[in-house]
């Protein structure tokens, strides 16, 4: 087949049926347009298919932008066609994009000999699916509840102010992303086309087909319920266990230096209260970045670690129309286009960037702690993106060198431990210290908010302006349990609040709007992406300890549902690859550790 970019259409020539969400490709159109672009005959084009749609509203006239695969009446003819337009990139041979298991596991597999996955978010649950499709039969071990029982919990957060510390917004069956927006789209590289495996599997267990082509898809949490639901059945009939409420405790690992090996996790069952060691030398840590309490066991355990920057923040809430007007004009409203989003970065005269982070058309802004008197923020969507707000997280980067040091912060953050932080010298960073910091600017948002869950808010006019807020203007918040208007000045450090109060301004000119007086800020907004980075090598294995393999947004090599899925694929892939001696697929590398 060929890839053929670049096939521009006007909004009128798709045809879209709000009723029943239903877009019927202009597929006749589409091929005069590429057999144009061949300079061929479009009898020539046996088939069409849509790969992807976008929308260019650079223009006046919105533009419907194609990426279609094409298969030729006669594909002798297809070679010569690709050498014609060789020095062209929009038109290229069609990539194999099918994920290919990487081995099977031997039907002798003990079941000693089970590879373990620790926490079924995205990440944990690709990973869990590749190795039961391999054969492998894994054990995932979940510290928080099914997602139905978890959203049953999440709620009583949000209408009664009750927080369930491992049963929320971060922790349960299908990790933070449950309760966003549902994104799957990201700016990874994928040159093995990993992220289509995901989409594909999400396809397959409910989620909605376009998915596969519109440029910027999301599903929203009803239905990305159902989805998790039916992947985590799948694992199941292939022979995998899904153990709710187990909470890894700590690691067992014996040797020194190179030899480290795991070969244990000790697992607290929390529905039981009864803890139990399972033996394993190949554990997937796919932890999600709030759990700190395994990070700093982590630690304890001497794996190898670092602090990473974040960003901290508010969530930013504006009538969804004026981002719709502002991003399609005229189009503005077109049930094919649905709610606008937006990304937005502006670069401060001190030195620090702001930027949009995880925009939700549409959307609400949510109540996101899993830590008992503490406030953080994020946002979510449905489906349907059809809520009167739209909101994102206004943030602003940090860095180690922001983080506390000293062993006072630290004790106060993890119960008295200090971690040795005393003894730094100069110009290192704790691994923990980011936790450190998150843990302080949460607990005193969760004072300005009221200490009831409150979360601390501020209109836009009086946060640039300085002075305290004291009612609501044209826009009504969407957080529960409800927002205590201040002075937003106390909930983040000065270089944050200079930053933000100078980009507000140049985001109006971007979108305007955007500076609108009235638009509520919301705090805070902590959890951007983990603290800390888990180091692990080229064979997905943790740098100092074999057999474990830090993976996902909670050791930092994803940010979001499909970055998260798709490193859950190639770590299970170095996982079957370890315990079968094989090569890790397009790296040549042959992993080892662990016994098969």
């Amino acid at each position: 087949m060929i890839r053929i970019a670049e096939l521009k259409l006007p909004l009128s020539a798709v045809e879209y049926h709000p009723e029943n969400h239903t877009e019927y490709q202009p597929i006749a159109k589409l091929t005069a347009l590429a057999a144009e672009r061949l300079g061929i005959p479009a009898s020539a084009i046996a088939r069409l298919h849509v790969h992807k749609r976008s929308f260019d509203a650079r223009k006046s006239a919105l533009l419907a932008v194609y990426i279609a695969d094409i298969t030729l009446a006669d594909p002798a003819q297809e070679a010569a066609l690709l050498a014609r337009f060789a020095d062209q990139s929009h038109v290229t041979p069609t990539p194999d994009m099918a994920w290919k298991p990487v081995g099977a596991a031997p039907a002798t597999l003990a079941d000693s000999e089970r590879p373990v996955v620790v926490g079924f978010g995205p990440c944990g649950i690709f990973a869990a699916l590749v190795l039961a499709q391999m054969g492998f039969r894994p054990i995932v071990l979940e510290r928080g509840k099914e997602v139905r029982e978890r959203t049953k919990d999440t709620w009583r957060l949000w209408r009664q102010r009750e927080l369930t510390p491992e049963s929320n917004v971060q922790f349960g069956e299908g990790g933070a992303g449950t309760f966003s927006d549902g994104k799957l789209y990201s700016q990874i590289k994928d040159p093995r086309h990993l992220g289509r495996k995901v989409m594909t599997e999400f396809v397959q267990h409910g989620a909605p087909e376009e998915i596969l082509y519109a440029a910027h898809p999301h599903i929203g949490t009803f239905k990305l319920v159902k989805v998790v639901e039916g992947i985590r059945e799948e694992i199941i009939r292939l022979g995998g266990e899904i153990r709710f409420e187990q909470r890894v405790t700590d690691v067992q690992i014996d040797g020194e230096g190179a030899q480290r090996q795991l070969t244990a996790l000790q697992v607290l069952n929390q529905a039981t209260g009864e803890s139990y060691a399972l033996p394993t030398q190949h554990a997937v840590m796919a932890l999600g970045h709030s759990s700190r309490d395994t990070f700093a066991m982590f630690y304890e355990r001497g794996v190898a670690m670092e602090a990473k920057p974040f960003s901290i923040g508010f969530r930013i809430e504006h009538p969804q129309s004026i981002i719709d007007q502002a991003r399609w004009g005229k189009d503005a409203g077109h049930p094919l286009l649905g709610a606008a989003d937006y990304k937005l970065v502006h670069h401060a005269a001190n030195g620090r960037a702001v930027y949009s982070f995880c925009m939700c058309p549409g959307g609400t802004v949510v109540a996101a702690t899993s830590e008992p008197e503490r406030v953080v923020t994020n946002g979510m969507s449905q489906y349907s993106r059809a809520e009167r707000n739209a909101n994102a997280g206004m943030v602003c980067a940090i860095n180690p060198e922001d983080f506390p040091r000293d062993a006072k912060s630290f004790a106060w953050a993890f119960d008295g431990k200090t971690y040795g932080v005393e003894d730094l010298a100069e110009g290192q960073f704790h691994p923990l210290s980011g936790i450190v910091f998150q843990r302080q600017l949460e607990s005193k948002a969760f004072l300005l908010g009221g200490r009831n869950y409150s979360a601390p808010g501020q209109l836009v006019g009086d946060f640039v302006a300085g002075t305290e807020s004291r009612e609501f203007g044209s826009v009504e918040p969407s957080y529960k349990p409800g927002i205590h208007l201040t002075n937003l000045h106390h909930a983040l450090p000065a270089y944050a609040i200079e930053a933000m109060r100078e980009a507000l301004p140049a985001f109006g000119k971007k979108i305007r709007g955007y500076d609108m007086p009235d638009a509520v800020l919301t705090g805070v907004e902590t959890r951007t992406s983990s603290p800390v980075k888990i180091g692990r090598g080229a064979d997905f294995q943790s740098e100092n300890t074999r057999g474990l393999y830090p993976a996902g947004e909670g050791a930092s090599y994803a940010g979001g549902i499909l970055s998260a899925g798709v490193d859950g694929v190639k770590v299970g892939e170095a996982v079957a690859c370890a315990m079968l001696g094989l090569e890790l697929p397009s790296s040549g590398i042959r992993s080892s550790g662990g016994a098969a």
